[in-house]
C-alpha cells in the first residue's frame, strides 16, 4: 500500500520511503546518483529511461522541499556501509588481490 504526496508522481511505500510512483526506484536514489555522477535530469533520464522527466523533476523537486530529512537517511545509509565495511572480513579474492599487488 502506498500513500499519496503533494508531488503528483512521488508515493510514499509501506515504509513511509518516498518512491517513484509506479516503480520501486527511491528518490534517494535519484539525489545520490545525481550527486555521486553530477547527471543532470537529461542524464538521469538516459540512465533510467522508463523515467518520465516529469517524474524526475518531481523527485528533484520532493528532495529540495524534504532536503534535511532525506540527507540524514543518505548519511544514515554511508554510516551503515562504513560499519559494514570495517566489520565485514576480508575476502580471500581481495586477500589474494593484494598479495599480488593488484589492490
Amino acid at each position: 500500500m502506498t500513500t499519496t504526496t503533494e508531488y503528483k508522481h512521488i508515493v510514499l511505500n509501506d515504509d513511509q520511503i518516498p518512491i517513484i510512483e509506479g516503480t520501486t526506484l527511491k528518490v534517494i536514489e535519484i539525489i545520490m546518483a545525481k550527486t555521486a555522477y553530477g547527471w543532470s535530469p537529461e542524464e538521469i533520464h538516459f540512465q533510467h529511461p522508463y523515467l518520465t522527466m516529469s517524474q524526475i523533476h518531481a523527485a528533484l523537486a520532493y528532495y529540495w522541499e524534504h532536503k534535511a530529512e532525506l540527507d540524514a537517511d543518505i548519511q544514515q545509509r554511508e554510516n551503515y556501509v562504513k560499519t559494514m565495511q570495517k566489520n565485514t572480513p576480508e575476502t580471500p579474492f581481495v586477500k589474494r588481490l593484494k598479495s599480488q599487488g593488484m589492490l
